[in-house]
């Protein structure tokens, strides 16, 4: 891993690394700002999962920008894994969880974690990557398609439980 996400450091003031425990309150604090949805308990439980345990496979990154105190101390989070063999697909990476604080987009932010866990999925030989998005979330169908995704193989499909 040191080679990879640990060093991934960009051009525009801030750096691309793997998620530490001190930066989850900041995570839980970003999408709070961004959802509406105050979900510590929820962060805490995908960092245990995502950002300890079986690091291999699984990426929790964050970008954090380059000057020691700024006021928005992580500026994004992307979080996805590799996953095998659901629906009879070959491994591939799944991105389920990305987030760029609002006044920090349009900086190369998403892009730059984007990148990132892409680097990271390819260094474990995925050829492919996935994710799901809100038919009526433009601002990430926009981002993932301007990133060279588009829709894949398979059709999501969902029913109420009575």
């Amino acid at each position: 891993m040191a080679a990879r996400a640990e060093e991934a450091v960009g051009k525009d003031g801030f750096a691309v690394k793997r998620v530490r425990a001190g930066d989850i309150r900041h995570v839980t604090a970003l999408d709070e700002r961004v959802t509406g949805l105050a979900k510590p308990t929820y962060w805490q439980d995908i960092f245990e999962r995502y950002g300890r345990r079986r690091l291999q496979e699984r990426q929790f990154l964050v970008a954090e920008p380059d000057t020691p105190n700024s006021s928005v101390p992580i500026l994004g989070f992307i979080i996805g894994e590799v996953r095998a063999w659901e629906f009879g697909s070959a491994p591939c990476g799944w991105v389920f969880a990305l987030s760029v604080e609002p006044k920090a987009r349009q900086r190369g932010v998403g892009h730059a974690l984007f990148e990132a866990i892409s680097r990271e999925f390819r260094t474990l030989g995925v050829t492919k990557m996935r994710t799901m998005v809100a038919r009526d979330n433009r601002l990430h169908l926009l981002f993932f398609r301007g990133e060279g995704m588009m829709a894949g193989p398979y059709l999501q499909l969902e029913k109420e439980v009575d």
